[in-house]
């Protein structure tokens, strides 16, 4: 094997790597926002007493969470403006991961929501409160800090599904990384500081929101 390692390409166009990563977890940051706020009513509607609701949301989750994201992403960003709807590439891959990312933290949301002490609501709608600021004041907190290790885990695996958005030309970390293939054939050497990349900011996630979970957990 005569092949030698050299770096020169890469660090060269390592400040397109490092914007490609920001973009990816700003990708990832928003999807996970909008997602939660989505997740959020259709976890209350999984677990409703209204049949429609529930159905509803169940066939939603459960479609979406078979279909591979890929085939999402290609579906929002190919065939929507075939009946109208013309989004950019970036818009395209938030909204696509935004309502693939809802699937799974309602899923979250109502196991969180299921774990809860059933008297909880009743006690809030003793004091005075409606449902609505039961579930608003109490419910929700509550859940949120007892369901933060599992969102912790889909927020660090939506930043690894920013990498599909190099199919539609997103210029996240991967688009780069194939873009400086292109140019310079040095695949060996991009690929495995992406990695790096991908890794170093992983653990960096990891540990940030593993403090928060000591900080926010709920005592036992």
């Amino acid at each position: 094997m005569d092949y030698i390692l050299n770096f020169n390409a890469v660090w060269r166009d390592f400040d397109l790597l490092i914007s490609g990563l920001l973009l990816g977890l700003r990708l990832a940051f928003i999807s996970i926002l909008l997602g939660s706020v989505i997740g959020l009513f259709v976890a209350f509607a999984l677990v409703s007493r209204n049949k429609l609701l529930r159905s509803i949301s169940s066939i939603y989750v459960t479609v979406i969470r078979n279909i591979p994201i890929l085939i999402i992403i290609l579906f929002i960003y190919f065939a929507l403006p075939s009946v109208g709807l013309l989004l950019d590439k970036v818009t395209s891959f938030i909204f696509a991961l935004t309502i693939y990312s809802a699937a799974y933290i309602a899923e979250v949301f109502r196991g969180g929501l299921l774990s809860l002490n059933k008297g909880l609501f009743e006690a809030g709608l003793a004091t005075g409160m409606t449902a609505i600021q039961t579930n608003r004041i109490i419910l929700v907190p509550l859940m949120l800090r007892s369901v933060l290790p599992a969102l912790s885990n889909n927020f660090i695996s939506l930043f690894k599904d920013t990498s599909l958005a190099a199919v539609i030309a997103v210029p996240e970390l991967t688009y780069y990384t194939r873009k400086i293939n292109t140019e310079s054939f040095r695949v060996i050497e991009s690929w495995m500081i992406t990695s790096l990349l991908y890794v170093g900011t992983c653990f960096v996630i990891a540990f940030t929101l593993r403090q928060l979970e000591k900080r926010y957990a709920v005592p036992k």
